[in-house]
């Protein structure tokens, strides 16, 4: 059997927030949501093969100190691929973020955004 990646956890500021946004963005829905390691909350949203757990620690969390590029183990962006690539984007400007990037080459047609935390996402169609 192949692996397969479950989930990532990412610290975010507000989790019900990006929740909402990623529910209204990607049709995503919440598979587990309560306390969490150190005193923190985390919402667990995604389809049923994989989601993202969003943290939020007990105290405000800090910005990254440098560029995701430039750090070991930084996160860069995170990768959805969609069936309809224009009509993600018209959700994702409606949930008021700004689209970039546009790029269509082998093997699929994409765009990325940063979201209020400034998590960089690239959203991908191979159709």
């Amino acid at each position: 059997m192949q692996a397969a990646l479950e989930h990532t956890n990412l610290t975010v500021t507000d989790p019900e927030a990006t929740a909402r946004w990623m529910a209204q963005v990607f049709g995503w829905h919440i598979r587990w949501q309560g306390s969490a390691i150190h005193g923190g909350r985390s919402i667990h949203i995604g389809g049923d093969d994989s989601y993202l757990a969003l943290y939020r620690p007990s105290q405000a969390p800090r910005p990254a100190a440098a560029r995701s590029y430039d750090t070991i183990g930084g996160l860069n962006h995170l990768a959805v691929t969609v069936a309809d690539l224009d009509a993600t984007e018209a959700k994702v400007r409606e949930a008021g973020f700004q689209t970039h990037s546009h790029a269509d080459y082998e093997p699929g047609r994409r765009f990325y955004f940063h979201d209020a935390d400034g998590v960089e996402y690239e959203v991908v169609s191979y159709a």
